[in-house]
């Protein structure tokens, strides 16, 4: 009973020592994963802003030169809080056309973020012009886009939807040690067993699948990266999307609204223009294989020629 006893407690305090180390261990990753989220919140929201700011800016510039302005200052871009930003218009601008340049502006620097526009009355406040990104997809245009603007002073204002965050829920405190000691167990077994190499090779194997050669160049799908004679550029969603869509049909003449279906229209924007530029950013990125080209064909659509 002795023995017994003295058993018992000694199981029992290593079962506390196991306890009181889980706890520990929860409490660091909770930190970590805390200070870890918010540094990299607060970096993307930094790019994010200034990628924002230099956007606006050229759309504004773009409307000025259609109103044959190339003089005057773009004026500063403000930033309200974390979603909306705000810049001040000339008395005179073609509201038809903004739509189009802001959109364009916001392609060229990757900025993929659902949004609304408003235009104020930048001494009331009072809204008097706005859309939803998803007008541009609209076959009878932006509202109100042929009305006429009386000269005043105006305020463009962009909103961008945020982004809801996922909260760890308090009660599942446990599955983060207990998938701690689950995954060094699982690699003991599998070392001991010789299982490792085979999982490397799958790895490997899932690696090379994921690659598609097409001339001189290969696409790899999964990380978004383009490999070119030697040279590795990262890809954005779209321009994956949309070279993935050339290799897929290369040789094949691609009409334009086929191509904004394929590879715009599961996101809810079709803006004609944005197939050009990212046509242009992809013949620029495979400038170097000789073995191919993107070819317009006018009024119809593109081709990718490879010719081996």
């Amino acid at each position: 009973m002795v023995k017994l006893s003295r058993r018992f407690w000694y199981m029992f305090k290593i079962v506390m020592f196991l306890k009181m180390a889980l706890r520990a261990i929860v409490l660091a990753l909770t930190i970590l994963c805390a200070y870890t989220t918010d540094s990299a919140a607060s970096n993307d929201g930094i790019r994010f802003a200034e990628s924002v700011n230099l956007a606006m800016r050229r759309a504004v510039h773009q409307l000025k030169l259609q109103n044959g302005d190339s003089l005057s200052t773009v004026k500063a871009v403000k930033q309200t809080d974390a979603t909306s930003f705000s810049i001040e218009l000339d008395q005179v601008f073609d509201y038809a056309e903004l739509p189009q340049l802001l959109q364009q502006s916001f392609d060229l620097h990757k900025i993929e973020k659902p949004y609304n526009v408003s235009i104020l009355n930048c001494r009331s406040d009072e809204i008097i012009l706005g859309y939803s990104y998803l007008d541009l997809a609209n076959k009878d245009g932006i509202p109100c886009a042929g009305r006429t603007k009386e000269p005043g002073c105006y305020v463009l204002k962009v909103s961008f939807t945020p982004e809801e965050k996922a909260v760890a829920s308090p009660g599942n405190w446990w599955l983060i040690p207990a998938g701690i000691l689950l995954s060094v167990l699982g690699f003991v077994v599998l070392r001991r067993s010789g299982k490792s190499e085979l999982i490397a090779s799958k790895t490997d194997d899932a690696i090379s699948d994921s690659r598609i050669n097409f001339g001189e160049s290969q696409l790899d799908i999964t990380n978004l990266v383009l490999y070119s004679c030697e040279k590795k550029h990262n890809l954005t969603y779209r321009e994956a999307k949309l070279l993935h869509l050339f290799v897929s049909h290369k040789n094949q003449i691609m009409e334009r609204d086929f191509i904004l279906k394929s590879v715009w229209e599961d996101e809810g924007i079709t803006v004609g223009r944005s197939v050009d530029v990212f046509v242009s950013r992809l013949r620029k990125l495979l400038s170097e294989d000789t073995t191919l080209k993107i070819a317009a064909v006018h009024g119809i659509g593109y081709r990718m020629e490879i010719s081996v």
